[in-house]
């Protein structure tokens, strides 16, 4: 596999997880709230997606250079070495804000898919 094919399916894979945080997002806060398996989905969530950043980053820099990248990768990074520490709330704004505006970028990179 190239480097142009990883990159795609990447982002692919990327764009999949940002559909399925929103799909969860969609539940709702007061869901987020009550429920104890979405906080964790997220932090899942977070990890997979901030790994992928970060591997598109490492692949292309000058094509993934927007912040948003770095963003998400800083975020997997925090998630994953202080899960005792995540705010909750902060979690939910990240995915109901950030990840939306990740997904955006994913479209403009992939606009075959």
């Amino acid at each position: 596999m190239n480097d142009a094919e990883r990159i795609s399916r990447w982002l692919w894979d990327l764009g999949l997880a940002l559909a399925r945080s929103e799909e969860l997002a969609g539940r709702g806060k007061a869901a987020f709230d009550t429920d104890p398996a979405l906080p964790l989905a997220f932090e899942a969530l977070s990890n997979r997606v901030g790994d992928l950043a970060k591997r598109l980053v490492a692949a292309d820099p000058g094509r993934f250079s927007h912040p948003s990248w770095r963003q998400a990768a800083r975020h997997r990074d925090f998630v994953v070495h202080h899960y005792d520490r995540v705010d909750v709330e902060l979690l939910w704004q990240t995915v109901t804000q950030s990840f939306p505006a990740l997904a955006e970028k994913v479209r403009e990179e992939s606009p075959e898919r």
